[in-house]
C-alpha cells in the first residue's frame, strides 16, 4: 500500500510538473481553457484520477481556476502569480500604485545604468506605440501599450528577480493602469522624460521622471 501510494504521488507530481511547464511557456496563457480531463490523460498517458489530482494541487496554488460546468481556467502563471493576485484581488487601487511606484521608480534607476542599444530600442518602440495608441484614443489598447513600455524599462535592469515580480504583478499593474486610463484620456501624463532620462544614462533622472509619473497618478486616484 504504502509503495502504491509513493508511486500514485510521483505521478501526480510529475503531472503537475509538466502542467506548469505548459502553462509557463505560455502554451496556455492566463484567461485560457486548458484542455479538458480525458484529453490530458490521454495525452500524458495518466489516468484520470492523476489528472484531476494535479489539477486540484494546482487550483489550490492559484495557477488555475475550476469554473463549475464550464472548464478549468490558467489563472496565473506561478505559485507566486497566484499568491500575488489573491492579495491584491482584496487590496486597494491605491495600495496598488504605491507597490508599483516603488517597483517601478528602482527599475528606471538601474535600467539607465543597465541598458543595451537593444532595450532603448524595445524602449521606444513601447513608447511610440503608446503615444500612437493614446491619439487614437483606444482605451484597450492604450493600457496594454502603456503596460508595455513600464514592462521595457523593467526588462532594461536586467535584473530577472525583479522582472519576474513585475511581471507577476502585471495583472494588478493592468487594472490600475486600466482605472487611471479613464483620466489620461483627458490628461496624459507624458512618458517621454523617463525614456531620454534612461537613454542618456542619467540614473536620478530616470528615478525622479517615474515618481513624478506615478505621483500624478496617485494624485488622481484621491
Amino acid at each position: 500500500m504504502t509503495l502504491r501510494t509513493a508511486r500514485r504521488s510521483s505521478l501526480v507530481e510529475q503531472v503537475i510538473d509538466q502542467l506548469k511547464t505548459e502553462i509557463a511557456a505560455s502554451s496556455w496563457p492566463v484567461g485560457a481553457k486548458i484542455p479538458p480531463e480525458p484529453v490530458l490523460s490521454e495525452s500524458l498517458g495518466v489516468g484520470r484520477n492523476t489528472v484531476r489530482e494535479a489539477i486540484r494541487a494546482l487550483t489550490h496554488t492559484g495557477l488555475l481556476e475550476c469554473r463549475q460546468g464550464d472548464g478549468t481556467y490558467v489563472r496565473a502563471t506561478s505559485e507566486l502569480s497566484g499568491a500575488v493576485r489573491r492579495r491584491l484581488e482584496t487590496a486597494e487601487l491605491i495600495e496598488i500604485l504605491e507597490v508599483r511606484r516603488g517597483l517601478e521608480v528602482e527599475a528606471a534607476r538601474l535600467a539607465a545604468v543597465r541598458r543595451t542599444e537593444a532595450d532603448l530600442a524595445a524602449i521606444s518602440e513601447a513608447l511610440a506605440r503608446r503615444s500612437a495608441t493614446y491619439a487614437a484614443g483606444a482605451h484597450a489598447e492604450f493600457v496594454e501599450a502603456d503596460l508595455a513600455f513600464h514592462t521595457a524599462v523593467v526588462e532594461a535592469t536586467h535584473n530577472r528577480v525583479l522582472t519576474d515580480l513585475y511581471r507577476d504583478f502585471s495583472d494588478a499593474l493592468r487594472a490600475s493602469i486600466g482605472e487611471a486610463g479613464n483620466l489620461l484620456r483627458h490628461a496624459d501624463i507624458p512618458h517621454e522624460p523617463i525614456a531620454s532620462a534612461i537613454a542618456a544614462g542619467n540614473a536620478e533622472a530616470a528615478a525622479q521622471a517615474t515618481h513624478s509619473c506615478l505621483d500624478q497618478i496617485l494624485a488622481s486616484t484621491t
